[in-house]
């Protein structure tokens, strides 16, 4: 593995004008937040929004900005790497590429990956703790060659300044920006770029978007929708739902369902896909809707309604509490970003009526 300059360093490197032309583009159909180009001689620059331009350098060759004022350079094929963004795991995973996950921020008991399990419980994974304190002994002991961190860094940004000083390039993954489940999903081409998987990267993404697209297909002009409504209720009694638009709800109106907060205006307009509203307005907008689904990743979720009713008496007004068709999700929903169009089929079979479903359960 190449010996990786300082951050720092590469910064300050005089600006040389680009002599290297385009070749070819990594095709995006879904995913608006960062975009690939192929240069000569094997260079390749990543840009994602909002950040530094990204340059992989290939190997035996020297560091070159490719006309760019600032960028971050990334050693091609990197052997060594932190996963600071856990959901970005299990893309590793369907890439065959986790031998290349040299640490995580999490413990083998939090994932349900049997095969990360493993790894980590075998010690070729190392937990150097949270994004926030991260052991960077433990990362420079490793040799780690690339920090992949969620936009959570921006909370902390001295951490990102310190893995850069002691010579760690850091990439900030949006795919959390990506309002479009496929677009989320779509990043796995950039990490097949990082690992050298780019076929089997686009092969993976393209079966899933033939599932989504079909189902899209299919109950795009149904009328008489269902509604769903998605939430949980935080320590401070509010209740937390999912903004209409979001990946979530886009993905429960591909499966024939029709959010049942999506006339609801919210004044914040930031990036997060959840916002709190209070008791009154959720009640209001929820309590006839057909199907309601819990979000046990936050509190580890319930085991039946009288859990849930034990939360607010009210919830035995709601329809759905009436009619038996209350779900929570599992936690591997979550974790398996992987599994876009299996948990959106999920979610079409629990508007069917089916129970037979990996993804969620059904309170009783």
């Amino acid at each position: 593995m190449a010996i990786l300059l300082s951050l720092t360093a590469c910064k300050n490197t005089t600006n040389e004008k680009n002599n290297k032309q385009i070749v070819s583009s990594l095709e995006l159909k879904y995913a608006n937040q960062f975009s690939v180009d192929y240069y000569e001689e094997g260079y390749v620059h990543i840009h994602i929004e909002g950040e530094d331009e990204y340059v992989i350098i290939p190997e035996g060759k020297k560091e070159d900005k490719l006309g760019f004022d600032k960028v971050t350079f990334i050693y091609e094929n990197p052997e060594n790497i932190y996963l600071a963004a856990t959901s970005v795991i299990d893309l590793f995973e369907t890439i065959d590429s986790l031998d290349k996950v040299m640490a995580t921020g999490k413990e083998s008991k939090d994932y349900t990956s049997e095969a990360i399990i493993q790894r980590i419980n075998d010690g070729k994974i190392k937990n150097v703790g949270k994004y926030s304190a991260p052991d960077y002994e433990i990362l420079v002991n490793e040799a780690c060659d690339l920090a992949i961190e969620s936009t959570m860094i921006y909370h902390n940004p001295k951490i990102k300044e310190q893995l850069e000083r002691i010579g760690i390039p850091v990439l900030v993954e949006r795919s959390s920006y990506e309002s479009n489940p496929l677009g989320r999903l779509e990043w796995i081409k950039l990490y097949g770029v990082l690992t050298g998987k780019e076929e089997l990267a686009i092969e993976y993404f393209d079966s899933q978007c033939k599932i989504i697209e079909d189902l899209s297909k299919d109950y795009k002009d149904e009328t008489n929708k269902k509604t769903v409504v998605c939430f949980y209720i935080s320590s401070k009694g509010y209740v937390n739902v999912r903004k209409p638009g979001d990946y979530i709800t886009k993905m429960i109106e591909i499966a024939g369902g029709e959010y049942a907060l999506k006339d609801i205006e919210f004044k914040d307009d930031n990036s997060l896909s959840t916002v709190n509203i209070n008791w009154e307005e959720f009640y209001k907008n929820a309590v006839d809707a057909d199907i309601i689904i819990y979000n046990s990743t936050i509190d580890g979720g319930m085991n039946s309604l009288e859990d849930l009713i034990n939360r607010n008496e009210l919830f035995k007004d709601f329809k759905a509490v009436k009619n038996n068709d209350v779900w929570c999700t599992n936690l591997n929903m979550y974790q398996e970003s992987s599994k876009i169009a299996e948990i959106t089929k999920d979610f079409n079979k629990i508007l069917m009526g089916e129970d037979e479903v990996t993804y969620l359960y059904r309170l009783k």
